[in-house]
């Protein structure tokens, strides 16, 4: 009898055990994971040239897309789903008519960047992330990050790219 006894306890046990890891994965402290990045990934700025963009819109601006060389690599080798540790950045300025170029043009046609307006980044990590397709979201406006509303959009609007795992921007060699 103490046998079965000592059997139902331990049991017990591991599915407490089992059931409180389940649930603490991916949290850090008893927190859940977040949803997005807070910080902004440091060396950015020193990263390589995946494409450029236009936006026109609301948006109405221009992006360098800039990648770590885990994103170039994958990029480059074509490599889907992307590795965690892909860290992609959109750097996003206004653009304005060059009045200088336009003299030596002759005409209107000429766009240079303006001020910069935000800096977004997508960080791939499939366990931190699981939720939100592996990516984690991020949007700088002055420094500071998105508020919470604003960053939930990221994934549903990215998750419509689920064939490039959730990438708007080719590559452009």
């Amino acid at each position: 009898m103490k046998g079965i006894v000592f059997a139902i306890v331990a049991v017990a046990a591991m599915t407490g055990a089992v059931a409180y890891i389940g649930a603490a994965y991916g949290q850090t402290n008893g927190e859940a994971a977040p949803i997005f990045v807070t910080k902004i990934p440091p060396g950015y700025r020193d990263w390589r040239l995946i494409s450029v963009a236009h936006e026109e819109g609301n948006l109405n601006s221009l992006g360098a897309v800039l990648g770590n060389d885990v994103a170039i690599n994958a990029y480059r080798e074509g490599k889907l789903p992307y590795p965690d540790g892909t860290i992609i950045a959109a750097l996003h300025y206004s653009h304005l008519p060059s009045d200088e170029n336009n003299k030596v043009f002759g005409r209107s046609q000429s766009f240079v960047a303006g001020v910069p307006t935000n800096i977004q980044f997508m960080v791939k990590d499939s366990k931190k992330y699981a939720t939100t397709g592996g990516w984690g979201f991020a949007h700088f406006k002055d420094g500071k990050p998105g508020d919470e509303a604003f960053m939930k959009t990221c994934f549903p609007c990215h998750n419509q790219a689920k064939a490039r795992d959730l990438i708007f921007t080719r590559y452009a060699p």
